[in-house]
């Protein structure tokens, strides 16, 4: 399937989001994630399902004051 990955198209076989972030070898730690404009709490990456077009942003949390 193809979905949109921070703006860009990319072949993905993740059937959930915990999964795509092990596709991309990424930490989930520290994360934020949109799907299709709605953000996804952390406690929901292992539920939460990918689909053949979503839209996907992932966004690394920065700390500072």
């Amino acid at each position: 399937m193809t979905i949109i990955l921070n703006g860009k198209p990319r072949d993905a076989r993740a059937v959930t989001l915990a999964q795509l972030f092990d596709e991309l070898g990424v930490n989930a730690a520290k994360k934020a994630v949109e799907l299709n404009g709605t953000i996804v709490p952390t406690s929901a990456y292992s539920t939460t399902s990918v689909a053949d077009g979503d839209h996907i942003e992932i966004i690394q949390f920065v700390g500072g004051g």
